[in-house]
């Protein structure tokens, strides 16, 4: 398990700043299966599986690390992958928290 995957999340509010694009690049390589989407303000990975059991095992797996961080992805929901998708709104951009979030997704796998 990465370092990233071992911190917590902090609150976020309106005055959160996003990250600089050095800081996001630097942070990016710590978390392989992510790519940068919207012009660098989200990350996304998607995750294939044989079946929708295991997807869905892994898509209730997220959303108990959503819960825990209080910091949430979306997804989307297919038979056999889902797409999960972090972006931190009150910055409208990348925050450290959804480096954290992707980090903790990656030691699930």
């Amino acid at each position: 398990m990465s370092e990233l995957a071992t911190r917590r999340c902090t609150p976020c509010d309106e005055t959160t700043p996003r990250l600089s694009d050095a800081r996001i690049l630097e942070l990016l390589a710590e978390i392989p299966g992510w790519f940068l989407v919207e012009e660098g303000r989200a990350l996304t990975r998607t995750v294939s599986f044989p079946d929708y059991w295991q997807t869905m095992a892994f898509v209730n797996a997220v959303a108990w690390i959503a819960h825990g961080q209080d910091h949430h992805p979306d997804m989307g929901v297919h038979y056999n992958r889902c797409v999960v998708r972090y972006s931190t709104h009150a910055a409208q951009g990348l925050t450290e928290n959804d480096f954290i979030c992707a980090a903790r997704v990656n030691a699930l796998l």
